[in-house]
């Protein structure tokens, strides 16, 4: 049997088991409380591991070990940037998240910033704050389709569309049945394929360079200066800059709505603390073989395209089932993260927008029908705007994260910021990386990445305690 169809065989395998995921899970669908939230009922295994995949998206298989072979040592500061964030939502948001959750009955994270003491205001903050989840989130998913194209143009040279295609009926055919429990579990599923690759492949590149002690001296012999240098080509304050904008990628962390969900669906304390151990462990696997994968890749082989890295070590040094379960793992990348933001993205437009209205409700059957357009929107944007996945994730991440961190910020802190302060802040967040994602790049994107979280987060802080103001 020929690589190419082992291949396709265990990918046709696995679709089909993320399917029956959807339609098992949609006996459990009884209220948008479940079909967003799974009920709060989400245990350890199931939140950590479906709450790493979701936060750790084709950005990170592919674009993370694209970077390592791309720039050299300076990608590794990439890994105290994506660690740190972890650390930041699983002991700072977490614990307070899934109480305030709780005691506001809030099911989105723009209900939690958003409180009803806003009272007419909240409205305009509901609906301000969906549009700028709307606007970020297609970007970001048309990323994670972006990154089928690729997958599938690997290993099958399939067009571009098609592949991209592929890749979007299968996460809308369980999203669309199963909602929340779908994605959980089917993200659980991939972040487990996920870490399997990170492990696999870096351990296989590891062997094909005749072992760990063969990596330094081998680098040292083919890179260049710059490629040796932990701040690339830049140097002196350029160089603090190329560092600081690198590790303002973990700040971004606190704001994504996709992530911080799970925060809200867990169970109980015990369980909280149970899957805070188990998401770190898994992001220092998955991002530490990512970056050693790309370093290996270096000194092995010559690739044109450094997103592509994982795939053409994967098929160079693994027999043909195992990479086609690399594969799979790296289309459980882009679903993972798709799924949740399609389902973030549906409850921003199909609940959070007329939340504030008096009697306000969202049926399941809106909600299906806003995952389906969604989707659609982001399908289109990938196949007719093309742009490489580490560039595209980044500015969405940061533009949501810039919005939102800084109010959840305050109000797990138990600070109270009110509607006006609410609304510049997500204003301020969203515009300023807007702005500067067209401006000139620094180095490491550093104004991208922090300028406009440092401005939302000091307009919250001075509205803080500020009533409904």
């Amino acid at each position: 049997m020929e690589q190419n169809d082992v291949i396709l065989y265990t990918l046709i395998a696995y679709g089909i088991g993320l399917v029956g995921i959807g339609v098992w899970a949609r006996s459990r669908n009884r209220d948008n409380t479940d079909y967003f939230l799974g009920g709060r009922r989400l245990g350890p295994w199931l939140a950590a591991l479906s709450g790493s995949a979701s936060s750790s998206s084709a950005w990170t298989l592919l674009a993370v070990s694209g970077a390592a072979y791309s720039w050299g040592l300076s990608a590794l500061w990439l890994f105290p940037a994506t660690l740190s964030g972890f650390l930041i939502n699983w002991f700072l948001i977490a614990p307070r998240l899934r109480v305030l959750s709780r005691e506001t009955g809030a099911i989105t994270l723009a209900e939690i910033i958003a409180p009803a003491e806003f009272g007419a205001a909240r409205r305009t903050v509901l609906r301000v704050a969906a549009v700028i989840v709307l606007f970020c989130f297609i970007f970001y998913i048309a990323s994670q389709f972006e990154g089928a194209g690729k997958a599938f143009q690997a290993h099958f040279g399939w067009p571009r569309e098609a592949a991209i295609l592929t890749g979007v009926a299968i996460v809308l055919a369980y999203t669309f049945l199963g909602g929340f429990w779908a994605v959980s579990v089917s993200d659980m599923v991939q972040g487990l394929m996920m870490v399997a690759a990170a492990v696999l492949v870096p351990a296989a590149a590891l062997v094909a360079l005749g072992g760990v002690g063969e990596l330094a001296p081998r680098l040292a012999a083919t890179a260049s200066p710059v490629e040796l240098s932990l701040t690339g080509p830049f140097t002196g304050a350029m160089g603090v800059a190329f560092v600081l904008g690198t590790l303002g990628i973990g700040l971004g962390y606190p704001g994504q709505p996709h992530v911080v969900n799970r925060f809200m669906a867990l169970r109980d304390g015990p369980s909280l603390r149970r899957a805070r151990v188990i998401a770190i462990s898994w992001a220092v696997l998955v991002y530490a073989g990512m970056l050693l994968l790309g370093l290996c890749a270096r000194v092995l082989y010559d690739i044109a395209d450094g997103e592509q890295v994982l795939f053409e070590v994967s098929a160079r040094v693994l027999p043909p089932f195992v990479a086609g379960i690399v594969l799979a793992a790296v289309l459980s990348a882009i679903m993972s993260t798709a799924d949740s933001q399609l389902l973030v993205a549906a409850s921003s437009a199909a609940h959070d927008w007329n939340a504030g209205s008096p009697g306000h409700t969202s049926g399941l059957s809106a909600s299906r029908l806003t995952v389906v357009l969604l989707c659609i929107a982001a399908a289109l944007l990938a196949i007719f705007v093309a742009e490489d996945i580490f560039t595209r994730v980044l500015f969405a991440w940061h533009a949501v994260g810039s919005a939102f961190g800084p109010l959840l910020l305050m109000r797990v802190l138990g600070y109270r910021v009110g509607a006006r302060g609410t609304l510049a802040t997500l204003l301020a967040g969203f515009g300023l990386t807007v702005l500067l994602h067209w401006l000139p790049q620094t180095p490491g994107d550093a104004a991208e990445r922090l300028i406009p979280l440092a401005v939302a987060l000091t307009i919250a802080w001075v509205c803080r305690n500020s009533g409904n103001d």
